[in-house]
């Protein structure tokens, strides 16, 4: 008599880092996967300012993606030199994948040059990855064909509209360890702040990201890189209502106006959209007490 033997379900678990240049859509690509804002977006370089790292479960098992600030190949300021350290300490921690994400629609450039530079010396599994293939009004793919034949895996994606994102997935899964070899866990004790399925950051800091989020969307080109957000308090009040305080930094009374606005316009929209954001991602109803203050040290102090 023949016995067939039922394979025992293989649970894969391990850590997947995200490298590129500022703005090829790192963000945009975890938001999709995880199916929820995790990371926030705009057009803007400097967006992402520190690693976000988000955890994506499914019967196969558990990926943690860590989201790296775009590395900038020259760095004229304090905040910007701060970004690049706090990626570079990443891509020296234990991880198991590499996604590689190159933006097509922007040219190959000293900056690509840089990270690639970087990418060659990770001695791990390396999924190069095209972003923004939805968008062919003006393309320079043909300077990155090269890179095919120097990474065995490579992807055409758009993290934006979700096309082709699940070969990618099926691939990580293939490449990362079985949970029973790790010699560690792939997360530490969950801390109760933390907004799930975020690992590493509060919900103090994930509201003042959000609040952010709205400047770089709606001011000019040079204000959001002379501005942060910070949140002092939450609170829980009567009829189920939030109650926030938060401030916005900025360098000079001059920016300071500019985010007020004429007749306190400005402050008015940034506070009003990251009010009915931060409602939609909490259930609740919220109150935000947003103020902004002057100082020149912000980027000293918080980054």
């Amino acid at each position: 008599m023949k016995i067939n033997f039922i394979q025992p379900n293989i649970i894969k678990e391990g850590k997947v880092l995200l490298i590129g240049r500022p703005n090829v859509g790192k963000s945009t690509f975890v938001n999709t996967v995880i199916g929820q804002k995790v990371a926030i977006t705009s057009p803007k370089p400097q967006t992402t300012r520190f690693p976000i790292k988000a955890i994506y479960k499914e019967e196969r098992g558990a990926i943690l993606f860590v989201d790296t600030p775009g590395l900038f190949g020259k760095t004229h300021d304090l905040l910007s030199r701060r970004i690049n350290e706090q990626t570079y300490r990443v891509i020296n921690d234990e991880i198991d994948v590499v996604i590689y994400m190159i933006d097509h629609t922007r040219k190959r450039d000293f900056e690509e040059a840089h990270v690639l530079g970087i990418v060659r010396k990770i001695h791990k599994p390396i999924l190069l990855v095209v972003n923004k293939i939805d968008d062919q009004e003006k393309s320079f793919l043909p300077q990155y064909m090269f890179m095919e034949e120097e990474f065995k895996d490579h992807y055409q994606i758009s993290s934006l509209k979700s096309l082709h994102i699940k070969p990618v997935i099926n691939r990580l899964f293939e490449l990362l360890p079985e949970k029973s070899t790790k010699k560690t866990p792939l997360l530490s004790e969950a801390d109760e702040e933390r907004v799930y399925p975020i690992v590493n950051i509060d919900s103090k800091t994930f509201i003042a990201e959000l609040i952010r989020e709205k400047v770089f969307l709606m001011m000019g080109e040079e204000i959001p890189y002379t501005t942060t957000v910070v949140v002092d308090e939450i609170k829980n009040r009567s009829n189920d209502l939030l109650y926030i305080k938060a401030r916005m930094l900025t360098t000079t009374d001059r920016y300071k106006k500019m985010l007020i606005g004429a007749g306190g316009r400005k402050i008015k929209e940034v506070g009003s959209y990251a009010r009915k954001e931060i409602a939609l991602a909490t259930g609740k109803k919220v109150y935000l007490d947003l103020t902004i203050h002057t100082d020149p040290h912000w980027q000293e102090i918080y980054y």
